[in-house]
């Protein structure tokens, strides 16, 4: 059984994987961070990074190896990575690599409880979120193009992941609105009575734990 992480967040692995290039301070590995695009690929959110680089340090991942000061700002603790930090690495990356794990997302939460809207406003809703994402997956398809031959392949595969999952899911939504439009969704007709006649969902969920179909 894999033990539990000390530091048990994605900033953690983040500070980690650019840290490990040179010693850095917290704004300097903010900076590059940003730079890299890192927010993008792990939900960073940048109000912890104090906490979770202390909390590195604890657990013996980092190493406060001096300070330095900018004319009056406060002065900057500079840490660099320790060989347990170097090992963490390693295997917090071979486990994400290897082990899949299914995250919920708010669009499946949205999904779980998809009842509580009329259809036809659900159809409307897909059409917005189809626009969104084509767009974003134009965006990210011409950003990568932008790339082909300036970085090695190694340093944006998780940038074709991302794509792939994205035009993974405007696929599935464009088919799925495609059913409600054309009325071939099996459970339409009772979803559409629901909010005609604005039928209880008490009454809806009693109904299903007895195993009843709606009709």
């Amino acid at each position: 059984m894999a033990t539990k992480r000390k530091v048990n967040n994605l900033l953690a692995l983040a500070v980690l994987s650019v840290i490990v290039e040179r010693p850095m301070h917290r704004y300097e590995i903010a900076s590059v961070l940003k730079q890299r695009g890192k927010d993008r690929d792990m939900d960073i959110k940048w109000g912890s990074l104090y906490t979770v680089v202390q909390n590195m340090a604890k657990a013996g991942f980092l190493e406060e190896i001096g300070s330095e000061r900018d004319g009056a700002r406060p002065e900057r603790v500079i840490y660099q990575i320790t060989d347990a930090g170097r090992a963490e690495m390693r295997d917090w990356t071979t486990e994400l690599i290897s082990d899949p794990e299914l995250d919920a997302t708010r669009f499946t939460a949205g999904l779980s409880i998809l009842g509580a809207l009329p259809p036809e406003l659900v159809i409307e809703l897909l059409g917005k979120r189809i626009t969104a994402l084509d767009a974003a997956l134009a965006t990210g398809r011409a950003e990568l193009a932008e790339l082909d031959g300036k970085l090695p392949r190694l340093f944006t595969v998780e940038t074709e992941y991302g794509l792939a999952m994205l035009a993974a899911e405007v696929a599935w939504v464009r088919s799925f609105r495609a059913e409600l439009v054309e009325g071939t969704f099996p459970d339409l007709g009772f979803w559409s009575r629901m909010h005609a006649e604005n039928i209880d969902p008490a009454e809806v969920i009693e109904m299903v734990e007895r195993g009843e179909k709606p009709e």
